[in-house]
């Protein structure tokens, strides 16, 4: 299998619109890989919380729509990354689009762990409920984002619910980014499944981002990293690995809590 994780600098002087169409094209442009990731918040910035209410889209709203139509011209599966979703009976939330190849709706989750501590994203967003988990060939996501990192009873939850590739876009800043790698690195030994973790470059509403979106193997090995800008990180993995890894030290067997 073949993922992109294409990490989105965020650059306060782009509008949402421009970056929009920018990120579409970019896309469209990974037509030899399976699955392709977006970061998380990158139509606004993780950390840019006084927009957040104002470039809030209905889940159906115009990244929805450019996404819908990237991932069908791209032959792809697409985590599209989060956007900032206004339910029309509810808050905000922080909440993650896949995608079809076709360009259907294949899963929607919305973020569990708010990151700000009484504030920011914590009390401008509500907190989602339900883990998620999507079937592709040859493999099952699990999905998470961001801050979510932070709490492996979540991805004993995917695990549970059949995830073998967890997959987690970020907005992940630079000041904790050793924080960023050991927790992908933990969450891929502990659980036994690949991490593709997709965060942003650029800085958030001056809050430099870490980049480096990283892809781990279920023995916890790094596959590939990205530096601190914009790029798209490619690589090729096996997803078979998880159950020879799983099957050759059964730890999962072996849990008691």
């Amino acid at each position: 299998m073949r993922a992109s994780l294409i990490q989105i600098a965020v650059d306060e002087g782009e509008s949402v619109e421009s970056r929009r169409v920018r990120v579409a094209s970019l896309v469209r442009q990974q037509t030899g890989a399976d699955l392709v990731v977006l970061p998380e918040l990158w139509t606004t910035g993780a950390f840019a919380y006084e927009v957040f209410g104002q470039e809030a889209e209905p889940l159906e709203g115009p990244t929805y729509e450019a996404m819908a139509k990237a991932a069908s011209d791209a032959g792809v599966w697409l985590h599209a990354g989060s956007i900032p979703e206004r339910d029309p009976e509810g808050p905000l939330y922080n909440t993650s689009l896949v995608f079809s190849p076709s360009g259907d709706l294949a899963a929607a989750y919305r973020k569990i762990h708010r990151f700000g501590f009484d504030k920011g994203e914590a009390v401008l967003m509500g907190a989602g409920r339900d883990l998620v988990t999507v079937r592709l060939p040859g493999t099952t996501l699990g999905v998470a984002t961001c801050y979510d990192l932070r709490f492996p009873e979540l991805f004993r939850g995917l695990v549970d619910a059949g995830a073998e590739t967890l997959v987690i876009p970020a907005g992940w800043p630079e000041r904790r980014r050793a924080h960023w790698t050991l927790l992908a690195q933990a969450r891929a030994v502990e659980n036994q499944a690949f991490v593709l973790a997709c965060g942003t470059a650029g800085t958030h509403a001056g809050v430099p981002q870490a980049g480096h979106s990283i892809v781990v193997d279920p023995w916890g090995e790094v596959l590939a990293e990205a530096g601190a800008d914009e790029e798209i990180l490619t690589v090729d993995f096996d997803p078979g690995k998880v159950a020879t890894t799983r099957e050759q030290f059964p730890a999962l067997k072996d849990r008691v809590l």
